[in-house]
C-alpha cells in the first residue's frame, strides 16, 4: 500500500500502521480515509498530502 507525506510538516501516513490515535485502523488505505481526516501532527487536510514513490 502507498504511503503519503504531509507537505506541511513531513508526517508520513503509513496504511500498515493507520492512525490509531485518530481511530483509523491499520490496513486503511489513504484513499479510504474519511474526507474530514486531518494530519495528526499539524492538522492540515488530505489535500496537503503527496504520494511517496517507492
Amino acid at each position: 500500500m502507498d504511503k503519503y507525506e504531509c507537505e506541511v510538516c513531513g508526517y508520513i501516513y503509513d496504511p500498515e500502521i493507520g492512525d490509531p490515535d485518530g481511530g483509523i485502523e491499520p490496513g486503511t488505505k489513504f484513499e479510504d480515509l474519511p474526507e474530514d481526516w486531518c494530519c495528526p501532527d499539524c492538522g492540515v487536510t488530505k489535500e496537503d498530502f503527496i504520494k511517496l514513490e517507492e
